[in-house]
C-alpha cells in the first residue's frame, strides 16, 4: 500500500495520546504512504503548542479554532484573531468549529456564534472550514446555507457521519466529506451508502486520531498511518484500484487545502 500517497486530513497530534512518541508515530504514517498530516487546534489557547508541531516536521501543516464542545468554556474567538493566526505559512484551515447537540445542546447559541465567527474567517482567508456536525444536522444546512449567501466560502464535513440530507446540503454548496474509521465501521453500511452516492472529486480521508481507529485496530488508540485502512474501504465502495482513489482523495485534498497542496 505504501507506494500511494494519501493524506490525513485531520488528527490531533497535540494529544496528551502522543506525547513519548510523536516523531515515530509521523514515522510510522509516511512509512504506511501518509505523506502529510493536518493536526487540528481544539482551543485557540493551545494554539502555540499546535504550530510547534508543524512547525518541527516537515509532512504536519496545522489548523485552529474552537471546538463547538468547548465553546462554552472558551474565550469566543474573532474573526480578526483567526486571520491573524492564519498568517503562518503553515496554517491550512479554520477550525474545526461546528454543532455538537448531542453532549452540549445547551450551549448551542454560543455555538452557533462561534460558528458564524469561523465562517467569516474563512470567507477572508479563503482557507477551509473545517466543521464538527453531531445531532444538529438541520441547525447545520441552515447556517451554512444562509452564510453561504452572504458570501462564498469552502468547507469539509470532518469525519462525516451525519444523515444524507446534510451530505446532500453540503455538496450543493461545492463542500467536501471526509471519510474517517467510522466509515470503515462493519454497521456503517448507510455512511457508507452516503459517500458512494458523492461525487468523487469532493471526498477527503482522515483519522480523527487518536479516536475512532478503524479496523484492525478499532477499539486502540487511532494514528495517522491508519488513514491507509479507510482509503482501503473508500476505494472499494468507489471501485476503483487504491492507488487510483489515493490520487484522487490527493488531488481533492491540493485543491481545498490550497496551502498545503504539494
Amino acid at each position: 500500500m505504501t507506494e500511494a500517497k494519501i493524506v490525513d486530513s485531520h488528527c490531533h497530534l497535540d494529544f496528551p495520546d502522543f506525547d513519548d512518541e510523536r516523531p515515530a508515530v509521523i514515522q510510522r504514517a509516511l512509512d504506511a504512504g501518509v505523506e502529510r498530516m493536518v493536526t487540528i487546534c481544539t482551543r485557540l489557547r493551545l494554539e502555540p503548542q499546535v504550530r510547534a508541531i508543524a512547525d518541527a516536521h516537515a509532512p504536519v501543516f496545522y489548523a485552529a479554532g474552537t471546538h463547538p464542545m468547548s465553546a462554552a468554556d472558551e474565550p469566543l474567538a474573532s474573526t480578526d484573531e483567526l486571520i491573524a493566526l492564519s498568517r503562518h505559512p503553515k496554517f491550512v484551515g479554520i477550525g474545526e468549529t461546528g454543532l455538537d447537540y448531542h453532549y452540549t445542546s445547551d450551549s448551542k447559541d454560543i455555538q452557533q456564534q462561534s460558528l458564524r465567527i469561523h465562517i467569516a474567517a474563512a470567507r477572508a482567508t479563503k482557507l477551509p472550514l473545517i466543521i464538527h456536525a453531531r445531532a444538529a444536522d438541520d441547525d447545520m444546512a441552515q447556517i451554512l446555507t444562509e452564510e453561504y449567501a452572504n458570501g462564498a466560502y469552502t468547507c469539509v464535513m470532518h469525519c462525516f457521519s451525519s444523515s444524507a440530507s446534510l451530505a446532500k446540503a453540503a455538496l450543493d454548496l461545492g463542500f467536501y466529506l471526509s471519510m474517517s474509521g467510522i466509515a470503515a465501521f462493519p454497521k456503517s453500511q448507510e455512511l457508507r451508502d452516503i459517500f458512494a452516492a458523492a461525487p468523487i472529486d469532493r471526498i477527503l480521508v482522515e483519522t480523527d486520531s487518536p479516536y475512532l481507529a478503524p479496523p484492525p485496530h478499532r477499539g486502540k488508540r487511532n494514528e495517522p498511518a491508519y488513514t491507509a485502512y479507510t482509503a482501503k474501504v473508500g476505494a472499494e465502495l468507489f471501485d476503483m484500484p487504491y492507488a487510483d482513489f489515493a490520487a484522487q482523495t490527493t488531488a481533492n485534498f491540493d485543491r481545498l487545502f490550497w496551502k498545503a497542496a504539494a
